[in-house]
């Protein structure tokens, strides 16, 4: 398996060198990651020794491979004996591989298809690596410096929480499948003329998955999160709050394909009066503005707002979303995945039913803090399994925090 790996790398390397319609992301992740460790993905890839290593596990002898004793370069002498000897050996790889599926698609006894490979391949876009890359390119222009200090940059590899890991109602998986596709046929969207898509408003009270489920989607999607809160970016000069909201569009605009996550929505697109101060109107049109000139098919950036108050927003916000999608306190069927979510990996025997019951207006974060005080109530108890009675106690805990932040 050593040998066929290391051809796998050389031949990648040799193909995507000769090709110019290939790109980085035609290259597998696999791959990318030992690449990345020479510091570039652009042509000419050059493959040495040590990333033969990291990546086969060996670095020679084959006899049609010919590693310079100086240079520690590995370099194919005949490309053709590489190409059949692979065809024979590597059959699963080339099918995963887009960049060998280009090359062998055209050979007649192979049943290998480019596009399937390039579907089933993550884009070198979400990569940790290329994000970091991509800004230490852009704070060399200190205008964009400034950009991304307005943001919270994300790596979908740096995000821990897994899509399947949070309870979304029908209506909510219903868009997240519709933006999931429409990001795959951007093409075939620009064609037919549909192109203002790809802005969700998020609404719902504090706790409900509003974040969660933005950060969720980077990481299903694949796509960096650009995440910035209003409040952060409302400078105390009103003039330059304006030009802080054209900034943050243009960097996504820069970084995309991307999500830009905008949260606490309302902080300054609210309801517009007569007696407001013209700079505050100005920073409202900007936003509206922005939003006006940004779309999922043209620009490649999906753009997700959320809010805690919808009341206070203008309305002609509203109309610049293609869908608001609502995140009330979750109802028993949702608690009910919640609580199965979160006590999966939990040794113990819990009556999930009676938890969905007396924990009715809990939202997902109160439900988490449940069984984050049940298993350190189990932990100072010397024990690692859970106990129903520890989960109701915690409950009951909860519920008497709402009591101090109600009745204070």
């Amino acid at each position: 398996m050593e040998d066929v790996k290391l051809v796998e790398l050389l031949l990648t390397a040799e193909i995507f060198n000769r090709y110019e319609n290939l790109n980085e992301s035609d290259i597998p992740r696999e791959i990318r990651k030992v690449l990345y460790t020479r510091g570039s993905l652009k042509r000419p890839i050059i493959i040495k020794e040590d990333v033969a290593i990291k990546y086969a596990g060996k670095s020679c002898p084959l006899p049609f491979i010919d590693c310079n004793p100086l240079t520690k370069q590995l370099k194919i002498t005949s490309f053709e004996i590489a190409i059949k000897w692979f065809a024979s050996k590597g059959i699963e790889l080339i099918k995963r591989n887009p960049v060998l599926a280009f090359y062998y698609e055209n050979l007649d006894s192979l049943n290998i298809s480019y596009e399937i490979a390039k579907k089933n391949n993550l884009p070198v876009h979400g990569d940790r690596e290329w994000l970091l890359q991509l800004i230490s390119d852009l704070e060399k222009n200190e205008e964009m410096k400034e950009m991304l200090n307005l943001v919270r940059i994300f790596s979908p590899e740096d995000i821990n929480i897994d899509f399947d890991s949070i309870a979304l109602n029908d209506e909510q998986i219903e868009e997240i499948k519709k933006m999931e596709i429409a990001l795959r046929e951007t093409e075939f969207l620009r064609k037919v003329g549909l192109t203002d898509i790809g802005k969700l408003l998020f609404v719902g009270p504090p706790g409900t998955g509003k974040t969660t489920t933005a950060r969720a989607l980077s990481k299903r999607f694949y796509l960096p999160l650009l995440e910035v809160r209003l409040s952060m970016v409302t400078s105390q000069y009103l003039g330059e709050t304006s030009k802080n909201i054209e900034k943050i569009f243009e960097l996504a605009k820069k970084m995309s394909p991307c999500i830009l996550f905008i949260d606490e929505f309302d902080y300054v697109a609210k309801m517009r009066t007569s007696d407001e101060h013209a700079a505050i109107k100005r920073a409202v049109n900007t936003l509206l503005k922005a939003i006006d000139d940004i779309n999922l098919v043209n620009d490649r950036v999906l753009l997700i707002a959320a809010t805690n108050h919808p009341s206070i927003l203008d309305p002609a916000v509203w109309r610049r979303f293609d869908k608001v999608l609502e995140f009330p306190e979750p109802e028993e069927k949702i608690r009910r995945v919640i609580f199965e979510i979160f006590l999966r990996k939990i040794e113990g025997e819990f009556e999930i039913e009676e938890l969905v019951k007396e924990s009715k207006g809990f939202t997902g974060a109160d439900i988490k803090l449940v069984v984050r005080e049940a298993i350190l109530k189990a932990l100072l108890d010397g024990r690692k399994r859970v106990y129903q009675s520890d989960l109701l106690n915690a409950i009951t805990e909860i519920k008497e925090r709402f009591k101090m932040r109600y009745d204070g």
